[in-house]
């Protein structure tokens, strides 16, 4: 049975001497807005969902190099080896609504966030071009204050090739955020669930994987234990248009710098309150993160 109430949700996050989504364009530094605010990319933070669900047993089709669990190279591998798939890839009629019903089945992130299948003819199957909108939204992690940001020069101990003597000039940057709270928010839609087949079961599993988003996720860049999920909150409706808007909903949670903070907490989440202005009929459910 597909979602049959709508869902808005918000996360509150914090980062310690990491970077949590570098920018290529801007040498890999963290991602900051026009205003000095730290930002991650809602790519970022569907990618980190991807892996929770994976890690959690969930079928995913587009998986990252590092993280695969068969022997696909490429997206278009993937989809070819779904033997129902590739049959309707060489029907010579493709039917996009019965393409996408069998990859929404398969795969929980396509049947969660959506996908665009646009493959060429030359391969095992034919070509095809389908789109599938997912019910699930999220919107750009947005730091609560204006982020400071270190770099650091560092330089290579080794060669790369054999042969060459290693240049003391060899060096690189490195950057980091010191401190930041972020916040992202996002939402469920009923009427896509219902096109896509997202269960209230896989609602569950999104909430169970932002609770976890930072789990097995550690990096050079983002050390174990340098960013951490602190606030889950999880709005459910009582029908399937919802009883406010998203943006009531997500305006209702305010936060504010905590007066009474410590030397201590001006560096943690601590340093700001979370409160949630009531909504008549609409009742959240709040997690910590672990």
């Amino acid at each position: 049975m597909s979602l049959d109430h709508k869902i808005d949700f918000a996360v509150v996050l914090s980062v310690h001497n990491a970077n949590p989504n570098g920018d290529p364009l801007n040498g890999n530094r963290p991602r900051q807005n026009y205003d000095g605010y730290g930002e991650i990319s809602d790519v970022a933070l569907k990618r980190k969902i991807r892996n929770r669900l994976q890690d959690m047993g969930g079928s995913i089709f587009v998986q990252s190099n590092d993280r695969k669990v068969d022997a696909y190279g490429s997206l278009r591998e993937r989809a070819d080896a779904n033997a129902n798939l590739n049959k309707i890839m060489k029907t010579k009629n493709l039917s996009s609504e019965e393409f996408a019903k069998v990859a929404c089945e398969e795969w929980i992130d396509v049947r969660s966030f959506g996908q665009v299948f646009a493959f060429k003819g030359a391969g095992s199957g034919g070509g095809v071009s389908v789109g599938v909108r997912g019910p699930v939204s999220i919107h750009t992690a947005r730091s609560i204050e204006p982020i400071d940001i270190t770099s650091m020069q560092i330089t290579k101990s080794v060669s790369s090739e054999p042969g060459k003597e290693r240049g003391s000039d060899t060096m690189g940057m490195k950057h980091r955020v010191d401190f930041g709270v972020y916040v992202f928010k996002g939402s469920i839609n009923t009427q896509l669930a219902e096109k896509t087949g997202f269960t209230n079961d896989d609602a569950e599993r999104i909430k169970q994987s932002l609770i976890t988003l930072f789990e097995n996720d550690l990096s050079s860049a983002r050390p174990e234990g340098s960013m951490e999920i602190h606030k889950v909150y999880w709005w459910e409706h009582k029908s399937k248009l919802g009883q406010y808007s998203s943006a009531k909903v997500h305006r209702s949670l305010v936060i504010k710098e905590n007066p009474d903070a410590t030397e201590e907490e001006k560096n943690t989440h601590a340093r700001y309150t979370y409160t949630l202005e009531q909504l008549d009929g609409l009742e959240v459910q709040e997690y910590e993160g672990l």
